[in-house]
């Protein structure tokens, strides 16, 4: 950021600036924005416009050519559309911390863009307790080589990761993208949340993966940000995990300094009790003496990234074993490394691939 757009920055209001600090046009195009949409957003927010209303005008306008492409037949540009209409309204309900009725609505308006998707995104659906688990199975042109789930963390989740999905189907993967407890319609509809238990959540998408015939090989997982601390835990407790990639997550959570990343925390723990937010977390401690990671782990850090320091991941590393432990630092790398987001993809995309189908890559 140069001198000048740091003092534009500086001059907005503090919730604006919070927003756009939260969701900087790295990670808008990073989970599938149009570049051109995710620059109108944060200038439509510069200038006054309420975030959730600037973001579901432009997801509007993206449906209403997604319906003219459609009459007119051209199939490829609707889906173009109905993805970057997605996006915007991730986006839009990341506005909002809670899940009040204004947050839902945006969210399930996501969901039935998304849903136009099909069936390049197909919609899962797995009972978990007195909820269901939800999330989009992306298959490959060929029958799959091996499958990867991933999932998000305290804000984004789902079809955010469709550019993810897409790096690893074009490589012969399957990609389920997962809502799990916490996070996403298993949360906002189906009332699921995290707590002590939230790893056994996670795990009933392995169990969909081993029951679906058409997903053949081994199964990988991926946790974004704080959805990384769950991969890791899961990847020490079910064998059925081949591989693991941990991305900008914290090892020892705690109730985070960042007001919406609080906000946030209690939504999916699904209380305001800063008490038992608290012990949730404590339970949730990733201790590498006690959680051992078999099986092959990948750790991805960005030097910039204010969320997730490098000491708050280097537990996940001394979890596994260092023959089959990768680190990979980008120096200048935001959180989850967003800037860097088709690298980033191109190697865990190949991780996955040499990992899950015997290649068997050399640790560094």
């Amino acid at each position: 950021m140069n001198t000048g757009e740091a003092g534009a920055e500086a001059a907005l209001p503090p919730l604006v600036r919070a927003q756009h600090r939260a969701m900087p046009f790295t990670r808008l195009t990073d989970c599938g924005m149009d570049p051109a949409d995710a620059r109108r957003l944060l200038a439509d927010t510069a200038a006054g416009l309420a975030w959730q209303d600037a973001a579901v005008n432009l997801a509007e306008t993206q449906l209403e050519r997604a319906r003219f492409a459609e009459a007119d037949g051209h199939a490829v540009t609707a889906r173009q559309a109905y993805r970057s209409a997605s996006a915007a309204l991730m986006f839009a309900q990341m506005a909002y911390q809670s899940d009040t009725p204004v947050k839902r609505d945006l969210y399930f308006r996501h969901t039935a863009a998304t849903a136009a998707l099909a069936p390049e995104a197909e919609r899962v659906q797995i009972p978990h307790r007195d909820g269901v688990l939800t999330g989009w199975l992306c298959l490959p042109a060929d029958p799959p080589r091996a499958t990867v789930i991933v999932w998000g963390g305290l804000s984004g989740w789902g079809a955010a990761y469709l550019p993810v999905a897409a790096a690893y189907t074009v490589r012969g993967l399957a990609c389920l993208l997962a809502e799990g407890p916490g996070q996403g319609e298993s949360r906002m509809r189906h009332g699921l949340y995290v707590d002590e238990t939230v790893i056994a959540g996670f795990a009933r998408f392995l169990d969909l993966v081993e029951a679906d015939v058409r997903l053949g090989g081994a199964i990988g997982v991926q946790g974004v940000s704080f959805g990384g601390l769950f991969a890791a835990h899961l990847a020490a407790v079910d064998r059925r995990v081949g591989a693991v990639v941990v991305n900008g997550a914290p090892a020892v959570p705690a109730v985070p300094e960042f007001r919406t990343a609080r906000e946030q925390l209690a939504a999916a723990v699904g209380t305001d009790d800063p008490d038992r937010v608290a012990e949730v977390m404590d339970a949730l401690r990733f201790d590498p003496e006690r959680h051992r990671v078999a099986c092959p782990l990948l750790l991805l850090h960005g030097g910039r990234d204010p969320l997730a320091r490098y000491e708050d991941q280097e537990p996940f590393l001394r979890a596994a074993d260092p023959a089959t432990a990768t680190l990979r630092i980008w120096p200048d790398g935001e959180h989850t490394l967003y800037n860097h987001a088709a690298e980033r993809d191109a190697l865990t995309g190949d991780w996955f691939t040499d990992h899950l189908t015997g290649h068997g890559a050399t640790a560094s």
